[in-house]
């Protein structure tokens, strides 16, 4: 979960026009999840048939009106929407399902398919050339949809419980930080991975029902609730990967996920891929001689690399090397560089960037008899649990 996006913490939500400075927040009830922003073409299809509502009518006509037995095909046709080969006015359309689910199957830019089973609204606008399509669905909807895509559903009963805690919490942040933003977040590592109704099983809801309305706080505001798979030692202070002084992402020992599949990993990289993919990422480099870690953080991880080449020295940071080379390539910066000669040979440990709650560290906590309340606890120091009416509107320190 969570990629190389740097998050920046808003001023006072009340200067954004969302209300007094400690008025408790209005618990929003649903969640604005971006599927994708650069679809070309996307049909959504329900069982029970399904109701479009265009622009230019209110909420209310939404059950009232166009209905479709089967499923729509939209596309983007120059500057307008196109809904099953006719044009239509407006920049968006809101389809929901008559009953039960709807079928979302999209095709990107590159032509690449995806699907997701999904509750809740499907609404569709035009976006620069392309379309955005965002699913509006109920929050705790969408918590079980990202704690059943984050962790195996069938892992153990508090280990459910925590990721559900974690996964409200960093939403119900993102919906206050992204407030005036066309969604709250993305369905996939930008933010949180979220599948929809894939893999939800009775576990998973009976986690979801269980901590309902529970959040992660710090002086009564939501907490930046991040989390990875794999710390593989002490987990890493947010200020040196986002810049970001939070007192309750500060690293703490994580002994626990020694059995995690990625505590040990190694990745090797053909020397002429190193070099086009930096050029690809923007960096005027020349032929690469060296790729050298130049400096730590306490923790262990890489925190500066140094890149010699053919025309001088580039400084990047070590996320900044992992996003440039692949999240799924270069597992965190926890490695050092163990061989260069035709190939780059990376040795590792840990997956993702190692800040905040420690997914395989929290999993063998559950199965040792720690309840989600000790594990969140533990890996967000200084924090407090509390129901979503009793959060403060503002995530300023």
């Amino acid at each position: 979960m969570f990629g190389a996006a740097m998050i920046i913490i808003p001023l006072l939500l009340v200067s954004m026009g969302l209300g007094p400075l400690l008025m408790p927040v209005y618990a929003a009830d649903h969640v604005r999840v971006a599927l994708a922003e650069k679809a070309t073409r996307v049909t959504v299809t329900s069982v029970g048939g399904l109701r479009l509502r265009f622009a230019g009518t209110t909420e209310g006509e939404l059950d009232q009106g166009v209905a479709v037995s089967s499923g729509v095909t939209v596309v983007r046709d120059g500057g307008a929407l196109q809904v099953d080969g006719e044009r239509v006015r407006g920049d968006w359309i809101t389809l929901r399902g008559h009953s039960g689910a709807l079928t979302v199957t999209l095709h990107d830019t590159k032509s690449n398919a995806h699907r997701w089973m999904v509750r809740g609204d499907v609404e569709i606008s035009k976006r620069n050339t392309h379309l955005l399509v965002v699913n509006r669905v109920d929050l705790e909807e969408y918590v079980a949809g990202v704690v059943s895509a984050e962790v195996s559903p069938r892992w153990h009963e508090e280990l459910l419980k925590t990721q559900a805690v974690a996964a409200r919490t960093y939403v119900v942040y993102k919906t206050l930080v992204n407030a005036r933003h066309p969604f709250d977040v993305h369905a996939g590592v930008q933010d949180q991975v979220y599948k929809g109704l894939q893999h939800v099983n009775d576990a998973v809801r009976r986690a979801v029902a269980a901590t309902r309305g529970e959040v992660v706080t710090h002086k009564g505001r939501p907490i930046f609730a991040v989390y990875s798979s794999t710390a593989a030692g002490p987990t890493e202070d947010a200020m040196n990967v986002w810049s970001q002084d939070l007192p309750y992402l500060k690293g703490v020992e994580c002994p626990f996920d020694q059995d995690a599949p990625r505590y040990r990993w190694q990745a090797t990289i053909p020397f002429e891929r190193v070099e086009s993919r930096f050029r690809e990422a923007g960096y005027p480099i020349g032929w690469l001689a060296t790729i050298t870690p130049y400096s730590m953080t306490k923790a262990g991880r890489v925190n500066k690399v140094r890149i010699l080449h053919s025309k001088g020295v580039l400084m990047v940071t070590g996320q900044e090397l992992r996003r440039v080379l692949g999240f799924s390539t270069v597992w965190s910066t926890r490695f050092r560089i163990e061989r260069i000669g035709r190939d780059v040979v990376f040795a590792g440990h840990g997956a993702g960037h190692g800040v905040g709650l420690c997914q395989w560290g929290a999993r063998a906590m559950a199965g040792l008899g720690y309840r989600y309340r000790a594990i969140l606890h533990y890996y967000y120091p200084g924090t407090e649990i509390l129901p979503l009416n009793r959060i403060i509107m503002n995530l300023t320190s």
